[in-house]
């Protein structure tokens, strides 16, 4: 991850770690490690967005290891960074698509307004740039603006974009840009979909009939689902993982809008409870603003990049 990109997330990130280092300065400043404060330190992990179950491992490694010592803010900044980092080296693993696969077919699904059609340009940009065969499908037959948004995606990274009118079946643009992605070796194709998760039975049967359909052509895709989340959003975005995933089979997140927002937190509370692959983050509205997920660059982006993580133990990310 280069260093332009990794003093965005810091930028991006500040609110959240002004929020927590601001609070855990508070609680600990030269301070003895008790119950009280131990409490304290919970409470404050917790109205981080980083979920019960992080706050109860960083609880439990303070009360094993230190308690009764005084401790400053520093050290219960690198311990909880080590603890975060943890977490998410498992699940930060890039997206690559399967160069057996002609095309790779990724649904993109999400709630409208995640920027799950910008994601979808800028994937198409960064893939398009490494010498891939990019196709784009403008599923969101609803809005008008999505398909306009994607068609000005496709002029700019010099890719196809398959469209319909407006309210047009989804199932069947998705159908035939896959025949046509088959036929001309396109390497990646990337479906956008609706979000209107206010009206889940309709968004469940449209998704659901796109993956039925495709199957007709390619028993085997799609080959992922993306979800794309908007980090503003919060304890919601956990909600919107688990509906999706009883929907259709999640196989990675993707985290935007990390540039606003004071609830980072939570893209710590989605690693540990669902495991699910984080492929990428983003902290900007520019094509080159979203990318690969690094656990180590955002432990040290939420809680402070003067934590020193050398003594993490790094595990290797597994698919």
């Amino acid at each position: 991850m280069a260093l332009g990109f990794f003093s965005r997330l810091k930028e991006g990130l500040s609110r959240s770690t002004q929020k927590l280092g601001n609070n855990l300065t508070s609680v600990f400043t030269k301070r003895r490690l008790d119950e009280e404060s131990l409490e304290q330190l919970e409470e404050v992990l917790i109205s981080a967005d980083l979920g019960s179950e992080v706050a109860e491992n960083v609880i439990d490694t303070f009360r094993k290891t230190r308690f009764g010592a005084e401790v400053t803010d520093e050290e219960v900044k690198t311990a909880l960074a080590s603890e975060i980092a943890k977490v998410l080296s498992p699940v930060a693993i890039p997206f690559e698509p399967n160069p057996e696969l002609k095309p790779h077919v990724v649904l993109m699904v999400g709630v409208n307004g995640t920027g799950k059609t910008t994601t979808i340009g800028k994937m198409a940009r960064f893939f398009g740039e490494q010498g891939k065969k990019i196709m784009m499908v403008a599923g969101d037959t609803f809005r008008a603006a999505a398909v306009e948004q994607l068609q000005i995606w496709g002029e700019r990274v010099g890719a196809p974009v398959i469209s319909g009118k407006p309210q047009a079946d989804a199932a069947g643009l998705a159908f035939e840009a896959l025949k046509r992605a088959k036929n001309e070796q396109v390497d990646l194709l990337l479906i956008d979909t609706a979000g209107r998760l206010h009206n889940k039975g309709a968004l469940m049967e449209e998704l659901a009939k796109i993956i039925r359909v495709i199957r007709k052509f390619d028993e085997t895709a799609p080959h992922s689902v993306l979800l794309v989340l908007d980090a503003t959003t919060g304890q919601n975005a956990i909600e919107q993982v688990r509906v999706f995933k009883e929907m259709v089979n999640v196989s990675g997140l993707i985290i935007t809008k990390l540039d606003g927002t004071a609830k980072g937190g939570i893209v710590v509370a989605l690693a540990q409870q669902f495991q699910l692959p984080i492929h990428a983050v983003g902290v900007g509205e520019q094509a080159e603003d979203l990318r690969d997920f690094s656990a180590e660059e955002f432990a040290k982006g939420l809680v402070g990049d003067s934590v020193n993580l050398s003594t993490v133990e790094e595990k290797t990310p597994t698919e």
